[in-house]
């Protein structure tokens, strides 16, 4: 079993779509909060949530790192697998947050 999933982007205006595939071949689309890259762990990061949740909502966010394919459109994600990885992430996304909400408060 593998915890890779196929990805496909769909753009919008204002944000960013991908169409994961789970382990039963459904489909479902999630909205990209951000992406970023590590030079310590040499990966591409991205988070989405499920799309059409209300602003506001409490959501899950899933984080996976990606591989991008030619042409930036298509790629491969995977799971993340070290706590090192989970731990790098969470302070990107407590620093993505931080900087929302001061973006907010002006």
């Amino acid at each position: 079993m593998t915890n890779d999933h196929n990805h496909d982007h769909e753009h919008d205006h204002d944000h960013e779509y991908i169409t994961l595939i789970d382990e039963e071949g459904n489909e479902e689309l999630y909205e990209i909060l951000f992406t970023f890259d590590s030079e310590d762990f040499d990966k591409s990061y991205v988070l989405v949530f499920p799309s059409g949740s209300e602003e506001g909502e409490e959501v899950e966010l899933s984080a996976f790192s990606y591989t991008q394919a030619d042409g930036g459109l298509e790629g491969t994600l995977s799971a993340i697998e070290t706590d090192e990885e989970w731990e790098m992430i969470e302070e990107v996304l407590n620093t993505f947050i931080s900087d929302e909400e001061a973006e907010e408060a002006e």
